[in-house]
């Protein structure tokens, strides 16, 4: 596994190496040893998968609020998808900035993304399963979220939602928080 800083401090991207033969293959999507020698959390409190049926979905930007904080590990097991975060942390030198990068089974790409960071996705196919490990259980009362469409940060997505979720489309812009 490779893991690369990215751009917003303390996130991270990795690369896993597809070991296959005529069965298949294997993709090692987590391992203690490495992300502990990386100083990255190596315990996770939850999982979850997120299917999507059609393309052109968009989940987000979602995040949760202290004490239940998140770090994430964020993955595209089938299909593929345009992986969207904003820094929402206060005095963060990339406060309110976006960045993306294309997850998909076929690339193997993970994120690491700590807390303080929103996130979201659109879906550039049909079929998307998202699979999630999270540093801390989920809390509804602390799960928020900003609005996909903040003409303050101006994410550049790669197509209007085809599908979006009501409790999206009304989240707070960042400035509205």
């Amino acid at each position: 596994m490779d893991i690369k800083p990215a751009g917003f401090q303390g996130v991270h991207t990795l690369t896993s190496v597809k070991r296959g033969d005529e069965r298949g293959y294997l993709i090692r999507t987590q391992c203690s040893e490495t992300f502990a020698g990386a100083g990255l959390n190596d315990r996770w409190a939850q999982s979850s998968i997120t299917y999507s049926a059609l393309r052109g979905t968009l989940r987000g930007m979602h995040f949760q609020t202290e004490p239940f904080g998140e770090i994430k590990l964020i993955r595209c097991v089938t299909g593929a998808v345009w992986d969207c975060l904003v820094d929402i942390r206060p005095g963060s030198p990339t406060y309110g900035q976006w960045e993306a990068f294309e997850l998909s089974e076929e690339n193997g790409a993970a994120l690491y993304v700590p807390a303080g960071i929103a996130h979201g996705f659109y879906t550039l196919t049909p079929e998307v399963r998202m699979l999630y490990s999270m540093s801390a259980p989920y809390s509804a009362p602390h799960a928020s979220g900003i609005r996909w469409d903040d003409p303050d940060v101006a994410i550049a997505w790669p197509g209007a939602p085809a599908v979006l979720s009501e409790r999206d489309a009304t989240w707070p812009t960042l400035s509205g928080r």
